[in-house]
């Protein structure tokens, strides 16, 4: 960071802090939030968590949110503390705010400061959800897929996993492009959108999906058959795959002419340009 920067975090500082102890609620979390990540300041959670505190007395949904988080992660606080994480999560989601109905989704989800209660999972998840939050899609996708807390429904499980994936979600990617092969949700079985969706999740890093796109290319399976290409995907998954990957990388060396192998691993090395930091 510049000396520059540095000189109008200070300042920023210096604004926010004035407004803070002049009791704005929303100075309070933004002054919270310097302190936490250390903008302007040395970080500190336990003043991040005592801003927050100010903020949270005014009913600011945000600081709420964030002094979940601190309880659930025992930062900031005395010690980790579920049920009040659960506690502020709660104050927060009922003001509407849709990272908080999410992480009290998950709370009931897991039993984590609350009873496990997978109905009342699902509603958080919901409400989370209509406001457009990834996870809480992906979230739903998962729980009609594996019916936890509602009936089982494909269906249901396709049309989250694909607006989850819309936001750019890797996992529901991978899952939205396994449906489509298997014919789970959908009409009929559709390569060619599984091999759309597997590839979004492939070029995010998803090991997985990499894995899936070297098989395509090796088997010509919903694309032309190209062994190199195979080959640097599997290359590029390698670092995060399973064994099989590592024995599919093996078989082909032993396949592939020398001049092959280098293409490939060039391949690879591209790939890893263009995704590896996803």
């Amino acid at each position: 960071m510049t000396n520059r920067q540095e000189n109008e975090e200070a300042r920023r500082f210096d604004a926010t802090q004035k407004e803070a102890e002049q009791g704005h609620a929303d100075a309070q979390y933004n002054l919270g939030e310097m302190y936490r990540k250390g903008e302007g300041v040395p970080q500190d959670d336990a003043e991040a968590a005592k801003w927050f505190w100010k903020a949270t007395e005014q009913g600011h949904a945000k600081a709420q949110f964030r002094l979940g988080c601190m309880y659930s992660e025992g930062e900031g606080v005395l010690a980790e503390d579920d049920a009040e994480a659960a506690k502020w999560f709660g104050k927060a989601a009922e003001q509407g705010y849709a990272k908080a109905q999410f992480r009290l989704g998950m709370m009931y989800a897991n039993g984590y400061g609350v009873p496990r209660d997978d109905v009342v999972a699902v509603k958080w998840f919901e409400k989370a959800a209509e406001k457009g939050d990834a996870e809480a899609r992906f979230n739903l996708g998962e729980i009609y897929y594996w019916n936890r807390g509602v009936p089982r429904d494909y269906i249901k499980a396709v049309k989250w996993f694909r607006k989850a994936a819309k936001k750019g979600h890797a996992e529901a990617q991978f899952r939205l492009g396994c449906m489509y092969s298997d014919g789970e949700g959908v009409l009929l079985t559709d390569y060619v959108e599984s091999a759309k969706w597997m590839r979004k999740a492939a070029e995010q890093g998803h090991a997985d999906a990499q894995h899936n796109i070297g098989s395509m290319y090796a088997k010509g399976e919903r694309v032309s058959k190209n062994e190199v290409e195979a080959y640097a995907w599997f290359l590029f998954a390698k670092p995060n795959g399973d064994e099989v990957t590592s024995k599919m990388v093996s078989t082909l060396e032993k396949r592939l002419t020398a001049e092959q192998i280098e293409k490939g691993q060039a391949r690879a090395a591209e790939l890893h340009r263009l995704y590896g930091a996803k």
